[in-house]
């Protein structure tokens, strides 16, 4: 059963129900009467009014009911955003309201527009508006049109937001007409769509709006639209053809006629540049390429300030600081600008960086040989990687299900890839004020259409914390016995070294010479690490995380720049705090007094803390000319 509202004709009945053309101020009754003449006077004279404005003391006059309408403060004004055609029939239901019939309506009308009505069906009803030649019906439930019922005088014709998956049912029997179809913001996808787009079903079209849907065959689409001959209009940004380096230069090169590509107009110049390359169609590749590049990190709180003094047997902490960035995967890999893979790729499988000690360390071993732990870690210094690591650490079997749900409520959702997409990383870099990535990576894609969904949702940008508590080896027991034995030799042998240089060292009084100390003695009486520690999974911890809108790479823009600001996390006391610590370590005095000045006079009245931001930015390469396409395609 078609529930209200499904057809167009009910719409448009509701739309004009809501007008109120019939209900005061408008249409006729008590405040308007007497400028009629009787129903049995001169029938011909039957819709003329009267020239007086008000023949009762209690009629109102027309200026006055128009009034009403037109003030923005009357309860009967239309609402704000109301079509022409809307104002035009309020004023006429209050200066000749009998006018207003069926009849009237059908032959009136010249523009339709029905948005956002939830309609669903175009019924037949509409061929009973014999002059309509504007249509609009965006933004409604629409999955397919029978062309049929679309009245052979339409000129302009738009479905914008709706659920048509093909051009195919407005093929039937198109209007002849027609000059301006607009199809953008729907789910037009495949091959096929370009064969509706010929000048067998459109031969008078001079505009075209296919945009944001998911055609991805830009050089058949190309074809199909050459034998328009009067298209001078078009726009496809949006589509994941779109994505490819050489779209515009090829759509420009291979339509001579076209004036205004995705609402920029077509220059001559760009017509120059672009010369030729729509030959070389089928050998350019269909892929997407995007660079993504990680610049300083500024405002991160020094942790380690607040960390205690190691004792001798640990713990040893170590911090290292990154950025993470989801995007979408290749099925072919990532590369670098310098030819290799320049970040980590981090399978969507949880992480156990955050899980602490709760996890044995028998299971980091095991995961570390499996085959699907593998990552590539790798930066411009070939620095080895830790937190994705640790999302090979993680088995991919566990011995109950009971564990694992113990271990799943500590994942921190954001360290973990949005669904479709895996998790790429800056090099670990320890704590600086300014730390810089120098982060650069290209990312191809042949896969456009998820491309297209991702760069709608965005990237998710992450500032982490790597902290390592490293410890002394434990010795075995074996290995505890053995080394009391051989203590106890050279604490002898000792003795005896000791005795025999202090009588070294009587003589050498004697003779009046001062005692040396070797260097390496000197060495070994300071206080040094092991050389093999035993470290603990690392723990991470979010700083910061956001959004990276990457929708205007969409509708044309080559770059997307953006400074993520993630708030204050540091404060008055931490900085002090560092302050002091930089001024101990600095053997210049005059510099050392000067920053603890700075230390000790720092209030919270002339405190501005640093707030934690990342810079981020993203490219789609975009051919500027057809020398440009050339060179990448012989390389």
């Amino acid at each position: 059963m078609q529930k209200p509202g499904g057809t167009l004709s009910a719409a448009v009945r509701e739309h004009l129900r809501r007008l109120c053309l019939r209900e005061f101020p408008c249409g006729t009754g008590s405040w308007n009467k007497s400028r009629f003449l009787p129903r049995t006077w001169r029938t011909w004279k039957e819709l003329v009014p009267r020239e007086e404005e008000a023949g009762n003391p209690g009629e109102e006059t027309v200026e006055a009911l128009l009034g009403l309408v037109r003030s923005p403060n009357s309860p009967w004004a239309l609402p704000e955003g109301s079509s022409a055609e809307d104002h035009f029939l309020k004023e006429l239901a209050i200066r000749n309201p009998l006018v207003l019939k069926d009849t009237f309506f059908y032959s009136y009308f010249r523009s339709l527009r029905v948005v956002d009505k939830q309609v669903s069906l175009v019924d037949k009803g509409l061929l009973k508006f014999l002059k309509l030649e504007e249509l609009v019906l965006s933004a409604n439930q629409i999955k397919e049109i029978d062309a049929i019922n679309l009245p052979p005088t339409l000129k302009v014709l738009e479905l914008y937001g709706n659920k048509i998956s093909s051009v195919e049912c407005l093929c039937t029997r198109p209007p002849p007409h027609l000059q301006h179809l607009g199809l953008g913001h729907n789910k037009l996808l495949g091959p096929l769509e370009s064969l509706y787009v010929t000048a067998d079903y459109w031969p008078n079209l001079v505009s075209l709006d296919l945009s944001f849907n998911d055609l991805t065959d830009l050089q058949g689409l190309i074809a199909s639209l050459r034998t328009l001959p009067h298209l001078r209009v078009l726009v496809l940004q949006g589509n994941p053809l779109a994505l490819v380096p050489y779209y515009r230069g090829f759509t420009i090169d291979s339509l001579p006629p076209l004036c205004v590509l995705d609402d920029i107009t077509v220059s001559p110049s760009e017509k120059h540049q672009f010369r030729g390359l729509s030959r070389s169609g089928d050998l350019l590749a269909r892929e997407a390429q995007l660079v993504v590049t990680i610049g300083n990190v500024k405002g991160i709180l020094d942790t380690s300030i607040l960390d205690p003094e190691p004792g001798p047997q640990g713990p040893f902490i170590s911090y290292s600081y990154y950025v993470t960035y989801d995007f979408v995967e290749d099925e072919e890999g990532e590369r670098s600008a310098h030819g290799g893979v320049l970040a980590e790729i981090v399978k969507p499988s949880p992480s156990t960086e955050q899980l602490g000690e709760d996890i044995p360390e028998e299971l980091f071993g095991e995961a570390e040989d499996s085959p699907e732990s593998g990552l590539s870690s790798q930066s411009g210094e070939l620095e080895e990687s830790g937190a994705s690591e640790g999302s090979g650490h993680l088995p991919r079997v566990t011995d109950s299900a009971e564990e694992l749900a113990k271990l799943r409520p500590r994942i921190d959702p954001r360290l973990c890839p949005s669904p479709g997409t895996v998790l790429f990383s800056t090099v670990r870099k320890p704590w600086t004020d300014v730390i810089p990535c120098h982060y650069e990576m290209h990312h191809t894609l042949r896969d456009l259409v998820p491309l297209k969904a991702f760069l709608l949702a965005g990237t998710t940008v992450t500032i982490v914390e790597e902290k390592i508590l490293s410890w002394p080896p434990v010795p075995s027991p074996v290995d505890a016995v053995l080394s009391s034995k051989s203590g106890k030799g050279e604490k002898d042998k000792g003795q005896k070294d000791k005795d025999k240089k202090g009588k070294d060292r009587k003589d050498k009084a004697g003779k009046g010479e001062k005692e040396t100390v070797p260097k390496e003695q000197k060495a070994s009486k300071k206080k040094e690490l092991p050389k093999e520690l035993r470290q603990d999974p690392p723990i991470l911890r979010v700083l910061g995380s956001g959004l990276v809108a990457l929708e205007p790479l969409l509708v044309g823009e080559p770059l997307v720049s953006e400074v993520c600001n993630f708030g204050v996390i540091r404060t008055l006391e931490t900085d002090n705090l560092i302050a002091l610590r930089d001024a101990k370590k600095n053997k210049n005095k005059k510099a050392k007094k000067e920053k603890n000045k700075s230390a000790v006079h720092m209030d919270d009245g002339d405190y501005q803390p640093q707030p934690l931001t990342v810079e981020v930015q993203v490219q789609l390469n975009q051919y500027r000319s057809a020398e440009e396409a050339l060179r990448e395609m012989s390389l």
